[in-house]
């Protein structure tokens, strides 16, 4: 089995489902010719032609304004925003048509596409290139959200985006696009949707992140380890629709929580986590929930990037917060 890292574990779910399926139909910018920023679709144009990987202007609501109608054609359109930054003229698309449209028509024509996104910060780029903005995608009703934290995962999820009913957003954290390399099986596999991961057993305190930060998460946890505390971490790997009930469950063992992300503190997904607990499993938690979260402020740039950004360190000072309490 294949050692690969995040880029090419998305490139080769990318490649297989091409070849399954005539219409998947890939466009964005410089997705073609230069295979991405990231050279996530490095190859593809070549093996699969200019008509099927489709080099667009700059202009990201036509991007995902042309995938709508690509979809409701009935293909299978794979747009890319290349930063999450520039997702915002797109959102008019994405969460008043794209989102709606299996409501919208009661059902008889739901929209299948996956828009790739690189996501979050720790690659020191200017503003605009950097962000987390998921709170906005997964308080949408219609979107699923997914994210991975490792290669297995990357091509397993992509997999099983394509072939899911309804529009996913696929947000790849960049951060980790090749910092870290793992067992992809080349055979064809998904990884299901709507399903969180125990990565690491643990009996004192649960950690909940995603995507870049569940690296943070287990490198905290082996730390704590060796001051005798059991960390559980959680890979939520789906972030609409939510699987609470694997942290709930978590929860009521260990009785304390902490959910780590990127993005700014203020309505993040650790609150809603955190709602959700308490309403759950109150009388489980020994202590309250803590989050380690990104400031409320514009991501900075790279001199203060790192300071901006929840790490291991950070994530340790939560655990032990939490057992102090």
């Amino acid at each position: 089995m294949a050692k690969r890292n995040l880029v090419s574990a998305i490139n080769l779910a990318l490649d297989q489902e091409m070849a399954r399926n005539d219409r998947i139909v890939l466009l964005g910018e410089d997705v073609g010719r230069e295979g991405g920023v990231f050279r996530v679709t490095e190859g593809l144009q070549e093996k699969y032609g200019e008509t099927r990987v489709v080099d667009t202007p700059l202009a990201e609501a036509a991007i995902v304004g042309a995938a709508l109608g690509l979809a409701l054609g009935g293909m299978l359109p794979v747009p890319e925003i290349q930063f999450e930054g520039f997702l915002y003229p797109a959102l008019n698309q994405l969460c008043n048509h794209i989102a709606r449209y299996r409501t919208r028509t009661r059902g008889t024509r739901p929209v299948r596409l996956v828009l790739r996104c690189p996501w979050g910060g720790g690659i020191h780029a200017p503003e605009h290139h950097s962000d987390s903005p998921e709170t906005l995608l997964v308080h949408t009703p219609g979107l699923t959200v997914v994210t991975p934290s490792n290669p297995y995962d990357a091509k397993g999820l992509m997999t099983a985006a394509l072939r899911h009913p309804d529009p996913v957003v696929y947000c790849e954290p960049k951060r980790i696009y090749r910092a870290v390399k793992g067992e992809v099986p080349e055979e064809e596999y998904t990884v299901p949707i709507g399903v969180a991961q125990v990565v690491r057993p643990g009996a004192d305190a649960t950690v909940v992140a995603w995507g870049a930060l569940v690296r943070e998460a287990m490198a905290a946890a082996e730390t704590l380890e060796g001051e005798g505390i059991g960390v559980e971490v959680i890979d939520l790997r789906t972030l609409a629709p939510m699987d609470s009930d694997t942290v709930v469950a978590s929860v009521r063992k260990t009785g304390r929580l902490v959910v780590a992300h990127e993005a700014p503190r203020t309505l993040g997904l650790g609150a809603e986590l955190s709602a959700r607990v308490t309403e759950e499993a109150l009388t489980a938690l020994l202590a309250p929930v803590e989050r380690v979260t990104g400031y409320d402020t514009v991501m900075p740039l790279y001199r203060l990037e790192n300071h901006y950004l929840p790490d291991a360190a950070r994530i340790e000072r939560g655990v032990r917060k939490v057992m102090a309490y």
